[in-house]
């Protein structure tokens, strides 16, 4: 980002390079929609985290337990002082995806490396096959951070006061052409198409340059706040559909355009699509100014 540099949350590639060896310090973490990526290879010292079987129990369809976070940061020689950076393919939206989940879990000091695998690899850097191994570690997170998430009855309320939603899939998904995502045509989908009544909709990638790397601050700003009338004042609340674009979008909201309350509804519309008694529409604003994702 060429004028909202936030280190404490985004660093470059550069940054990652210096660090890569302070592994009692810094811990790098490969997080990717594909899922067997990391084994072609990967960043010298980073760990791999599954969004499937790391991060989800699959016997309650949520997320794992505190004391299965806990275990899963001992396995991956995590202490609560050490410094995780999150990168990975997709400009990084499956990286903001654990990092909005180890932060909700309770991790305080969690970044991303802005460009992610694609920028890495553009700069010629080096990959590795090599699997790091780590002593384990006797894990326990600092309390938990549920102000980031919202469930479907938080989301009915805001909907109901007609508080500001961001729906960051496809135009396609938004209007109820499909109700899957374009992407991966083979996914779950909701029984009904279309989006939550009020939300605006602003594709994800739309905070993306060509390389990966995040929008300008200024840029930002002219989609999220001019084009949108979003105030980082009003809670606000990102959805897709299953939480993984959207926290992308939380990401750059809360972070690199400093909203005081934003929320990632995971469930989204996987959930919202098969509910029984909640309203959905269809279409498009004319002056939404949605581009396809």
């Amino acid at each position: 980002m060429s004028d909202a540099t936030r280190p404490e949350v985004l660093v470059s590639t550069d940054w990652v390079a210096k660090n890569l060896s302070d592994t009692d310090a810094v811990r790098v973490i490969e997080s990717n929609e594909d899922v067997l990526l990391y084994a072609t290879g990967h960043l010298h010292n980073a760990v791999h985290v599954d969004w499937q079987t790391d991060l989800q129990d699959q016997d309650v369809r949520d997320y794992i337990s505190q004391k299965q976070f806990d275990a899963l940061c001992s396995r991956l020689g995590i202490r609560p002082d050490t410094t995780l950076v999150f990168y990975g393919d997709k400009s990084n939206w499956w990286a903001c995806y654990a990092f909005w989940t180890f932060t909700m879990m309770g991790h305080r000091n969690c970044r991303v490396m802005d460009g992610g695998r694609a920028k890495w690899e553009a700069e010629g850097r080096t990959f590795t096959t090599d699997v790091p191994k780590y002593e384990s570690t006797d894990y326990e997170a600092q309390a938990p951070d549920p102000s980031i998430r919202s469930f479907r009855d938080d989301v009915l309320e805001h909907m109901k006061a007609g508080g500001p939603m961001v729906d960051v899939r496809s135009p396609a998904e938004f209007i109820g052409e499909i109700s899957h995502a374009p992407h991966d045509p083979g996914a779950e989908a909701a029984l009904r198409a279309g989006h939550i009544p009020g939300a605006s909709n602003v594709p994800w990638s739309r905070a993306t340059n060509t390389d990966g790397t995040f929008k300008s601050r200024s840029d930002l700003e002219e989609i999220y706040l001019e084009e949108q009338g979003l105030d980082p004042a009003d809670p606000t609340i990102a959805y897709c559909r299953i939480g993984e674009r959207s926290s992308h979008t939380w990401f750059v909201l809360k972070y690199l355009l400093d909203f005081q309350d934003v929320r990632n509804y995971d469930g989204s519309w996987t959930e919202w699509g098969n509910l029984v008694g909640v309203p959905v529409e269809k279409g498009m604003p004319e002056d939404s100014g949605a581009i396809a994702d």
